[in-house]
């Protein structure tokens, strides 16, 4: 293994010289010298690889926290549940209606995190024989949330309680005809949310502003599983007959499938979540997420990657295109054979999903230009289009953004003139919080969301102040984020220094994630040996180090960017490369990959 190599003073030299990359990045050193001496005590201490302890150190662990961050558990990192705004009032009420036996309603969102939610809620509920129906609203003929009709058909199907999972914080009108109903609501969610509450009877929410859980990194599964450790603790302490029997950690592979789906940070209780999770996922216990791992065609053991590039486009493209019930409905199977044909349908979901998406971004990507040339001067991007389909804005912003560098949104206009979008941000602008602003101005129907990701509904006649209103609210922050756009540098390696036993060691450190970045190592001076387009657009390479050592590597979706025109035209030539070191699994052999983030000329 060769060691990384660093710039003599990181700070004030670009790693390798690489000063403006081909997709204008400076490479910078992630470590500064007091990083690089943490690093070196850290693996003196611990007897910790130096290499693993620069990965930790660069992520901002301590250390001494170094041990525990290695083998997170969720015994050490879950909090009390009751530290937790309103948990105990919702514990109570659940366990009250699991000892009546009533009949519950689990209303929760069309995204991953809601499918989990309500599949965690509802897997719970069977366990103690309880009746539940879950309500998973049509994502362009409801939109996101409880709504009106939906809450009073529910309780006409006879819901004596509705739980709301992943939604319902906002949703002020609809929870109040449950109210006037007399029908008691749990909310349970984790979206940002202002001071004015809904009327429900417990709100468990780690970002409301009254909540000083610090748990406010959760997804909504995360949330659930919280709230329903309580409730179980509540049911063994009146001693019903079930609760014995209960394995809440059997159901981390739902929790770990939405904490990665929903890009939360990989950080306290999370990580716990996530690493426990994949040890379950690879038991294949849920017969949901085994139909769909044989779908996809697994290869090895269950990571990350799968559970977010795999799994969630397929649970997602029923919300997004199809039935969105479908999601939640497979998480909740035991029997295998009906699990394949769920799967298969949302299979068959994705695929028609991914065509639909490719078609709608060759249109947004037109408009961008035609609207905005190469973007250098908006700070956010919007466009829209009456024919598009309203539940694939989302990837479309998502695709925006990364080209285009700035925030940006993508709204479907339907013919009435009622728009429905989705934005994506770039790291340190906070979208969710802009969004809101816009409500409050007046020029949002309805809008929320987080840091890095929101959704909005806007009239088209609204659309023109919408864009100033952004524009006006960015210009100050985004110029500036932009311009210091860096890719931050582990160590460097040659091909023959990229092996198993190095990734190995890297997963020590893991899981990978948002907050918790994959570590990024540069090869330098590798000389492009092949390269072709496989699939759609991806771009694959061979790499040959100087002292005859290769690699393969793979672009995804670059053939027709700088980068991926500078691999494809530039066989022969020498460059500095960077990216993520992965397993390939393929024909029951393991073989190292290289994901090239990006690429530099060699001087």
């Amino acid at each position: 293994m060769s060691t990384a190599t660093e710039p003599a003073d990181p700070i004030a030299r670009a790693f390798l010289g690489v000063e403006k990359s081909v997709s204008d990045q400076r490479w910078m050193a992630r470590l500064d010298q007091a990083g690089l001496n943490r690093a070196l005590a850290m693996s003196q201490v611990h007897g910790i690889p130096e290499l693993v302890c620069r990965v930790l150190a660069g992520r901002g662990v301590g250390v001494d926290e170094a041990p525990a961050f290695l083998d997170p558990t969720i015994r050490s990192l879950m909090p009390d549940p009751y530290t937790l705004t309103d948990c105990e009032k919702a514990a109570a009420r659940l366990a009250d209606a699991v000892m009546r036996g009533e009949k519950i309603a689990i209303f929760g969102d069309y995204d991953v995190d809601g499918a989990s939610s309500s599949a965690l809620m509802s897997r719970f509920l069977h366990h103690f024989g309880l009746s539940s129906e879950i309500y998973i609203p049509d994502r362009i003929f409801e939109g996101y949330g409880p709504n009106p009709a939906a809450i009073r058909q529910l309780i006409a199907n006879g819901a004596q309680l509705i739980v709301t999972v992943d939604c319902g914080s906002t949703s002020h009108e609809s929870l109040a005809v449950a109210r006037d109903e007399n029908c008691d609501v749990v909310v349970i969610d984790h979206h940002q949310l202002g001071e004015d509450l809904p009327p429900c009877l417990a709100l468990v929410n780690p970002n409301r502003e009254d909540d000083l859980s610090g748990q406010g990194h959760l997804c909504a599964a995360g949330v659930v599983f919280l709230v329903l450790v309580a409730t179980a603790r509540i049911l063994r302490e009146r001693k019903h007959p079930q609760a014995g029997g209960l394995d809440l950690l059997a159901w981390l592979d739902i929790v770990a499938l939405a904490t990665v789906c929903d890009v939360v940070p990989l950080k306290g209780l999370n990580r716990a979540y996530v690493v426990k999770g994949l040890l379950a996922a690879r038991h294949m216990g849920n017969a949901g997420l085994a139909a769909l791992f044989r779908k996809a065609g697994l290869a090895g053991p269950v990571t990350p990657y799968h559970l977010g590039f795999l799994i969630g486009p397929r649970i997602n493209a029923g919300g997004r295109i199809g039935d969105a019930a479908l999601g939640s409905r497979l998480l909740t199977l035991d029997d295998g054979p009906a699990a394949d044909v769920i799967a298969e349908r949302l299979d068959d979901l994705n695929r028609e999903r991914q065509a639909m998406e490719a078609a709608m971004l060759a249109e947004a990507e037109g408009e961008v230009l035609a609207e905005y040339g190469n973007g250098d001067n908006a700070s956010v991007i919007i466009t829209a289009n009456q024919n598009w389909h309203a539940g694939i804005v989302g990837l479309i912003a998502a695709r925006i953004k990364e080209k285009f560098k700035r925030p940006a949104f993508a709204i479907a206009f339907d013919p009435s003139g009622r728009g429905t979008g989705s934005g994506r941000s770039i790291p340190g602008f906070d979208m969710g919080r802009m969004v809101r602003a816009a409500v409050d101005e007046g020029l949002l129907a309805k809008g929320g969301g987080h840091a890095m990701a929101a959704g909005l509904t806007v009239d088209r006649a609204n659309l023109g102040k919408l864009r100033a209103f952004f524009e006006a609210r960015a210009e100050k922050d985004v110029p500036g984020l932009v311009a210091n756009h860096m890719l931050k540098i582990d160590g460097a390696l040659s091909a023959s220094g990229a092996t198993l036993e190095l990734i190995d060691r890297m997963e020590q450190a893991g899981p990978y994630g948002s907050g918790h970045s994959q570590p990024v190592f540069a090869l330098p001076s590798h000389r492009i040996v092949d390269s072709r387009t496989v699939g759609a657009s991806h771009v694959k390479v061979t790499l040959e180090a100087v002292d005859g050592s290769r690699i393969d590597g793979i672009s995804f979706r670059s053939a027709d960017t700088p980068l991926g025109q500078l691999l494809l035209n530039g066989r022969g030539t020498q460059v500095h490369v960077a990216g993520n070191l992965s397993a390939d699994h393929w024909q029951s052999s393991r073989r190292v990959q290289l994901r090239i983030l990006d690429a530099a000329r060699s001087l």
